[in-house]
């Protein structure tokens, strides 16, 4: 089979055969149709001081796809040949305690599909069972690719009640255009989305957010005095990871906000504790997807939102055939773009 592999340490990827994967028995073997582009391949593909401390080569990455299921193990009892499937890139041990208490996104010993095995950048990929979501309507291959990253939109948006309530997102990257049009579609008063590229502000801006904010032009202050809002933003989701990004994002919420924050710091920064304080914020970090109570409200609201599905599809601004990989990545380097995906059906 095709794949993109990192054959040792270093920048880059190489696009040749592999030996196709075979299932143990309680796997599904899985043919790739489309993958979605990730932040975490991102920082593969460059080697960086993260992949270098994380990945161990040989590895084949990626952990966003959409798929047909085409073998099964011995122990398989529910998926079925045939079927159209995504699925959850975390692995769990099963018998730590919160696993056991049913809170397995926060599992002491999770693995990830194509960060610690093998993944999805293939023409074939085997993962659990338990990690396999069948689509039980027909859904769009783009789609289903993105479900990973929907996944981690949707259980940023909807930890806190966000009904008629002003919501304040930094960062209109691909999850922070999903969380926006997640909050959007469950009723928030106000959304406000801030990043710096005109690309991304646009694509804000198509969603319905209330404003889409250049930082580098304005101020988070600037856009509550321009929507009338008096006492701050009740809900701030943090999505960039620039260090300016939280302190300013606390010094705008009201007393007893709620932040949201899965966003990974890309450098220390300071913080006014002094204000988490007396204004009496809570700020949550979120990882993942909440296994898999995430997987049946997103499907659930897609199912029954067709204007947010076609929000979510249109999020999907480039595609590119497989072999195409490394064009593919530019794009989404360089912040001008929506999600990006590759095509696997014709490699």
């Amino acid at each position: 089979m095709k794949a993109l592999f990192k054959a040792a340490p270093g920048p880059g990827f190489d696009y040749l055969d592999r030996p196709e994967p075979e299932p143990g028995p309680a796997e599904v073997k899985i043919r790739v149709l489309r993958t979605g582009l990730c932040g975490t391949d991102l920082h593969i593909e460059s080697w960086d001081a993260w992949a270098d401390s994380e990945i161990r080569t040989p590895l084949i990455p990626g952990h966003e796809f959409y798929g047909e299921v085409v073998g099964l193990g011995s122990a398989v009892q529910d998926v079925r040949v045939g079927d159209r499937v995504s699925g959850e890139g975390h692995i769990v041990c099963g018998t730590c305690r919160n696993c056991r208490a049913g809170r397995r996104q926060m599992c002491i010993r999770m693995l990830s599909v194509g960060v610690h095995r093998d993944g999805a950048f293939a023409e074939y990929v085997v993962i659990p069972e338990s990690n396999v979501w069948v689509h039980q309507v027909d859904v769009d291959p783009d789609l289903g690719a993105i479900f990973d990253p929907l996944g981690n939109a949707v259980h940023t948006a909807l930890s806190f009640p966000l009904v008629g309530e002003g919501v304040l997102i930094t960062g209109a990257g691909p999850i922070g255009l999903m969380a926006a049009a997640i909050a959007r579609h469950v009723g928030a008063r106000y959304v406000v989305a801030t990043d710096i590229s005109p690309t991304r502000l646009a694509l804000a801006r198509r969603l319905g957010v209330a404003l889409a904010v250049d930082v580098r032009a304005s101020s988070v202050a600037d856009a509550q005095r321009e929507l009338g809002m008096r006492e701050g933003f009740d809900v701030g989701l943090e999505m960039s990871g620039h260090a300016s990004a939280l302190p300013d994002m606390i010094a705008n919420m009201t007393h007893g906000g709620r932040i949201g924050m899965p966003g990974l710091p890309s450098e220390k920064f300071a913080i006014d504790w002094g204000r988490v304080v007396t204004h009496m914020l809570t700020i949550k970090g979120i990882y993942g997807r909440e296994m898999y109570e995430t997987w049946y409200a997103m499907s659930a609201m897609l199912h029954s939102g067709q204007q947010l599905r076609s929000s979510i599809t249109e999020l999907v601004t480039d595609r590119y055939p497989a072999q195409d990989w490394a064009e593919a990545f530019a794009t989404a380097r360089s912040g001008k773009a929506g999600k990006v995906v590759l095509d696997w059906t014709d490699v």
